[in-house]
């Protein structure tokens, strides 16, 4: 697999997979019973599993790995902080107050991780 095509698959993971965050959300929120739904527990893992395997295989790829670069230490970090937030934002929390919070988090983390990416930056704010 060309590195191009990997980056491209990268990339089109990272969209769908923050949409479907998003999406997953918000049906938290209204209670809507889609968040049951078969597909709505399958397809995450399936995409975020090809997100983190594309991840991996570019880093192989490119010979560029955290804690050797800030910037992808930087991604790694706001990777475990979106993990963390994201299982407390759709099940872990214990009220609906403390998943909206989490919630709005997670997107924060997700959109630090998407902005280091694009500036190879881990302070894109400075």
């Amino acid at each position: 697999m060309s590195y191009l095509l990997l980056k491209h698959l990268h990339v089109s993971c990272v969209v769908l997979s923050g949409i479907g965050f998003l999406l997953r959300g918000l049906w938290m929120l209204r209670g809507s019973p889609l968040l049951g739904h078969r597909l709505t527990r399958i397809l995450p893992h399936l995409i975020d599993s090809s997100l983190l395997g594309s991840a991996l295989l570019l880093a192989w790829l490119s010979g560029q790995y955290p804690f050797m670069l800030d910037w992808l230490t930087g991604k790694f970090f706001g990777l475990l902080a979106y993990i963390v937030l994201g299982a407390l934002a759709l099940k872990r929390a214990p009220t609906l107050r403390g998943r909206a919070l989490c919630l709005v988090l997670a997107v924060v983390a997700y959109g630090y991780i998407v902005s280091v990416a694009m500036t190879r930056n881990p302070w894109p704010w400075a």
